[in-house]
C-alpha cells in the first residue's frame, strides 16, 4: 500500500481548517527514519519512500488498539490526574505529582481504536476480557511497546530532548503482529527540551516541547477541545507560520539532518511521477 502524508492537522479528533506548509513532509521523513532505525526490534510495514510525503509498504490488518506509553506526566494524563484521577486504565498513580514530573516507571494506558468520536481509555484487562486481541498479540504489542520506546528514548537524550510520551499501532502482516504506523513523529510523540529540565521543574515553570500539544493548548485556550457544540477557532497566517516552523524545527533535532524543503509547484505531479516510477521498479 502507498501512503501519502498531507498537511493536514488534527486535534481533538477533527481535522483542523487550514493546512501547514511542509507538515505531511516532516512527518513522512521523521517516519520514515525511524521506521529504519527500530526495524531490528520490531518487524514493520515500511519498506521505501518514493516521494517526500509518501511511504510505501505492506498493509496491515489492524489491531483495534492504540498503545500509549508515558515516561512523564504530560499531555491527556495530566488532564485526568488535574482533575483529581488517580487510576488511569485500571493502572494506580501516586499522589503529589506536577505536571511534567517523571513517572515512577514507564506506563502504557492503552485507548480503543473508535470508527467515529473520540478514542477511549481502556485497561489491558478490558481488552483481554473483550477479546479486542488475541492475549498472545496483546502481550507481544506489550513488548514491543517497553522496547520502542526504550530505544526512542535513547535516541531523544543522544539530540538533547526527553521523549515524554508517545503511541503505536500494531497489526497483522503476514501472520506477525507488526508495526503499522508512524512512530517517533511530533504527531504521535511529546518531547521536551532537555536542557534546563530539572531548573523548570524547580521553578514550576512550564517545560519547553516540541509536540502537537502546543497546538492542543492553543485550541483549549480559544475554548475548543472537540466537544459538541464547539467551533474550531479561525487560524491567522502567522499561527499556520508558527506550526510550520516548529515541525521543521523538531525533524533537524529529532534526525541531526537539515531539511530540504521541496519546491515543486505541483505536488500532486511530483508525487504521481515519482510513485509510478517506484512501481514500474518492483
Amino acid at each position: 500500500m502507498l501512503l501519502v502524508a498531507s498537511d493536514r492537522i488534527s486535534a481533538f479528533d477533527h481535522v483542523l481548517p487550514k493546512a501547514i506548509p511542509f507538515k505531511g513532509q516532516v512527518l513522512n521523513q521523521i517516519a520514515a527514519f525511524f521506521l529504519e532505525k527500530t526495524k531490528d526490534i520490531v518487524p514493520n510495514w515500511w519498506i521505501s519512500s518514493p516521494d517526500p510525503n509518501v511511504s510505501y509498504g505492506w498493509y496491515g490488518k489492524p489491531y483495534k488498539v492504540e498503545m500509549v506509553i508515558r515516561g512523564y506526566l504530560a499531555g491527556h494524563a495530566w488532564r485526568l490526574y488535574q482533575s483529581g484521577k488517580r487510576s488511569i486504565c485500571g493502572i494506580q498513580l501516586p499522589d503529589g505529582l506536577r505536571e511534567a514530573d517523571p513517572l515512577p516507571e514507564p506506563i502504557i494506558t492503552p485507548s480503543t481504536k473508535a470508527e467515529e468520536g473520540h478514542d477511549e481509555d481502556i485497561s489491558r484487562e478490558e481488552i483481554l476480557r473483550q477479546g479486542i486481541v488475541p492475549e498472545p498479540a496483546y502481550l507481544q504489542m506489550e513488548d514491543y511497546t517497553r522496547k520502542l520506546f526504550a530505544s526512542g528514548s535513547e535516541m531523544a537524550r543522544d539530540r538533547g530532548l526527553i521523549l515524554v510520551d508517545t503511541k503505536y499501532e500494531f497489526g497483522e502482516v503476514k501472520g506477525e503482529v507488526c508495526l503499522i504506523d508512524e512512530v517517533h513523529t511530533p504527531d504521535s510523540s511529546r518531547y521536551y527540551i532537555s536542557e534546563g529540565y530539572d531548573d523548570r521543574q524547580s521553578a514550576g515553570t512550564r517545560q519547553v516541547q516540541l509536540s502537537k500539544e502546543f497546538v492542543r493548548e492553543w485550541l483549549i485556550a480559544k475554548g475548543f477541545q472537540g466537544r459538541e457544540g464547539e467551533r474550531i477557532p479561525a487560524m491567522t497566517e502567522d499561527f499556520v507560520d508558527h506550526v510550520s516552523r516548529r515541525y521543521i524545527d523538531l525533524y533537524e533535532k529529532l534526525t541531526g539532518l537539515r531539511f530540504a524543503a521541496d519546491p515543486s509547484a505541483n505536488i500532486a505531479e511530483r508525487i504521481e511521477k515519482n510513485v509510478l516510477a517506484q512501481l514500474q521498479n518492483d
